[in-house]
């Protein structure tokens, strides 16, 4: 039996968005074979999808620990100097900010990046948010 709210939830993995109403309904109308191709298809995109965020993800964060290697050859001397020049031009106000100058290097979600993110919550300075 053919689950149209689980084919709802891929195609909106697959597509970041759900498919049309009039979509759904032409796909009511479609052979069990069509619509089980069409979820092969869905399935063999989300697979791909996957590979290809996780391949940009591995780019991000040999970008990003080569720029710190850079930083660190331009005279930081350290690790934790570098990622304190990395980010001071950076204003954080909590560590929501933080995790999202991760988030900005597309490396948040990775092991990489969960490691940076606690160490630049010990490096970073905060700025208290001026409330008018």
């Amino acid at each position: 039996m053919f689950d149209y709210d689980i084919f709802s939830d891929l195609h909106k993995d697959v597509y970041g968005f759900r498919p049309s109403a009039i979509f759904m309904k032409n796909v009511k109308n479609f052979s069990d074979q069509e619509r089980d191709d069409l979820w092969e298809a869905l399935c063999d995109q989300l697979e791909e999808n996957t590979k290809a965020e996780k391949a940009q993800e591995e780019a991000d964060v040999a970008k990003f620990e080569a720029r710190v290697l850079d930083v660190i050859d331009l005279g930081a001397g350290d690790r934790e100097t570098a990622l304190r020049w990395i980010t001071s031009q950076e204003t954080f106000y909590h560590s929501q900010c933080v995790e999202h100058f991760v988030w900005e290097q597309g490396i948040l979600f990775t092991d990489y990046g969960k490691g940076l993110l606690k160490e630049l919550l010990n490096i970073v300075e905060y700025k208290e948010y001026a409330y008018v």
